[in-house]
C-alpha cells in the first residue's frame, strides 16, 4: 500500500489557489470505483488528488473482519474517523483543487448494524454535516453477476446479490445529497466508465481544464 498521496498525472498550469472541492465516488461491491480512479488519475491534472478507501486501509491493515453487531460497529466506526481524518489532511495541506473520495463518509450505514441514532452517536455527527462536505455523490451502481460482478478483489467477501442489497443502501443514505447523480451499470463497462469521468469532469475548475500551451 503507498504511503504516498494518489496524485493525478497531468500536469496544469494553472498557479490559482483553489479551496478543495471533495467529490464522493461511491456504489457497491464490484461497482467499478477502483477502474474508474484509476482512469481519472491518467486524465486529470495533478491538481486533483485521489484519497483511497478508508475501509481498505482498515481492514487491508488486519482489523478483524467479524460478523458480530459489536466488530461490524467498530469497523465501521473505524473506517467513518479515518475518513474524516484523510479528509482534514487533504484540506490542510493546501495542495488541491480536488478530491475524488473513494467513498465518502456515510457509507458505512450501508453496513451499520442498529439504528441510525446509535450511528450518529459513535460518530459524533449528523447527516446534514455529513452532506455539507461534498460538492457532489456520483454513485456507480453495482452490476449483477450477468453485467459483470466478480469477486477477484480478495478483500471483497459478497456475493452479487449481497452487493446489490449494499447497493441499494447506499443509495438511500446519499439520495437526498442536492448533487447525487446515480450511474447504471452497463454491459460495456467503458461506457460506464466514460459516463463517470465526464460527471467528475464538470466539476474541476474550469483553470484546470484548459489544455496545457
Amino acid at each position: 500500500m503507498s504511503s504516498t498521496p494518489n496524485i493525478c498525472e497531468r500536469p496544469c498550469n494553472c498557479s490559482n489557489h483553489h479551496d478543495v472541492r471533495f467529490i464522493v465516488i461511491t456504489g457497491g461491491p464490484g461497482a467499478g470505483k477502483t477502474a474508474v480512479l484509476e482512469m481519472a488519475k491518467k486524465v486529470l491534472c495533478d491538481h486533483v488528488v485521489i484519497m483511497p478507501e478508508a475501509a481498505s486501509i482498515i481492514f487491508g491493515g488486519g482489523f478483524w473482519r467479524l460478523q458480530s453487531v459489536s466488530a461490524r460497529q467498530a469497523a465501521q466506526t473505524a473506517i467513518f474517523h479515518v475518513q474524516v481524518q484523510m479528509e482534514k489532511l487533504v484540506q490542510k495541506e493546501r495542495k488541491w483543487a480536488v478530491a475524488l473520495c473513494d467513498r465518502g463518509s456515510l457509507d458505512g450505514f450501508a453496513y451499520w448494524t442498529s439504528t441510525d441514532e446509535t450511528f450518529w452517536e459513535m460518530t459524533n455527527s449528523s447527516i446534514r454535516n455529513e452532506y455539507a462536505k461534498y460538492l457532489a455523490v456520483i454513485h456507480l451502481r453495482s452490476p449483477t453477476e450477468l453485467l459483470g460482478y466478480n469477486q477477484h478483489n480478495p478483500l471483497r467477501i459478497e456475493s452479487s446479490i449481497q452487493a446489490v442489497e449494499i447497493d441499494e443502501k447506499i443509495a438511500a443514505v446519499w439520495k437526498d445529497h442536492p448533487n447525487y447523480n446515480i450511474i447504471e451499470s452497463t454491459e460495456n463497462f467503458l461506457t460506464k466508465a466514460e459516463q463517470a469521468l465526464h460527471l467528475i469532469t464538470k466539476f474541476i475548475p474550469d483553470c484546470c481544464t484548459e489544455p496545457e500551451v
